[in-house]
């Protein structure tokens, strides 16, 4: 009899550590989520970017992530930094998603923070910005390890794409991998057949369990002859990203959601180039910023999306006038008191 109760001790203990085994390599492969249960779980961290310049007569949209919960947002360069002058624009307001989209560009956008440009790096098209007056943690997108995806992985994205809805999801997989992109040391991107369009620009592409492993950048519409491209975007790595933050005082724990703090963020105005990124090539793919098609004294064209960019920054550039205006009568109020 204890050779045979020994006997089952040993089956039991082997049982038991086969059992653990399973569960452990299951948790820790990850849960393969819906596209339903990877935008439930993420959109509340994706926010709508604008950027214009004083006057609201030059101005881009955008999509960016939150990636920490004290209001620090990832967003592309080029959707913050003015064109013609190389330097982020006087103005940011940053739209946070409501408990429900309903296409009423009016309670969608309802949630408005302003913003300011920390950091930025043009050769990989990068820029850090932070929330003014945040008083509450606010949900953060999940930072993946972007080594772990590979070409035919499902990717999902989440963005504000031109023509369509704030908060759009799109689904698709990783068509290739590229370094060096553009020509461009160490801007290292994923393509994907994902639907990308202006408008998506820095926001998140998701792997499957609902973590950014990328950041959607440029997209190809139309080849040298004119002919169409179609379904050709590209997303620079996480990995890339990481490593970008890292050198601002940013540090992200991969896989585990919440960025952690390692030091002070270097100031937009003093921040060079990373040493490893040669400087910026030409892009002969569009960025997906939106710009605007009008001047605000414009009459606005019958609006054919649930958004219409060039009287949004016509609306915020009125208002922070208007702002501005009343805060200096009060000054002048003041002071003759």
């Amino acid at each position: 009899m204890t050779g045979d109760l020994a006997a089952r001790m040993r089956s039991m203990t082997w049982g038991a550590l086969f059992m653990f085994s399973l569960i452990w390599s299951t948790v820790a492969a990850g849960k393969e989520l819906s596209p339903r249960e990877i935008y439930e779980q993420e959109a509340p961290g994706v926010v709508m970017v604008m950027g214009y310049a004083d006057g609201g007569r030059k101005g881009s949209g955008g999509t960016g992530s939150i990636i920490q919960s004290d209001g620090l947002v990832l967003t592309n360069a080029h959707v913050v930094i003015e064109e013609q002058t190389g330097k982020p624009f006087a103005r940011l307001s940053v739209f946070l998603k409501p408990a429900r989209v309903t296409g009423e560009s009016k309670s969608d956008l309802s949630r408005m923070a302003r913003a300011k440009v920390v950091a930025y790096s043009q050769p990989l098209d990068l820029a850090l910005l932070k929330l003014d007056g945040v008083t509450e943690p606010l949900p953060v997108v999940d930072v993946s390890e972007s080594g772990r995806a590979r070409i035919g992985d499902r990717v999902v994205a989440i963005g504000h794409p031109e023509q369509g809805g704030l908060w759009t999801l799109t689904t698709g997989v990783i068509s290739a991998e590229v370094e060096n992109f553009n020509g461009v040391k160490g801007k290292h991107v994923f393509q994907t057949e994902t639907g990308l369009n202006r408008g998506n620009s820095g926001g998140p592409l998701l792997d499957g369990e609902g973590r950014m492993i990328g950041v959607n950048t440029a997209i190809a519409r139309v080849a040298s002859d004119g002919l169409p491209i179609t379904s050709i975007s590209f997303s620079l790595k996480s990995s890339v990203a990481t490593q970008w933050l890292r050198e601002q005082g940013v540090g992200v724990r991969a896989g585990q959601g919440t960025p952690m703090p390692t030091g002070q963020v270097q100031p937009a105005a003093d921040q060079p180039p990373a040493p490893s990124v040669l400087p910026q090539a030409k892009l002969t793919e569009p960025d997906l910023s939106i710009k605007p098609t009008m001047k605000p004294d414009m009459a606005p064209p019958a609006q054919t999306r649930p958004y219409n960019l060039d009287q949004l920054i016509s609306d915020r550039a009125k208002a922070e006038a208007d702002l501005d205006s009343m805060m200096s009568e009060m000054r002048g109020r003041m002071k003759e008191r």
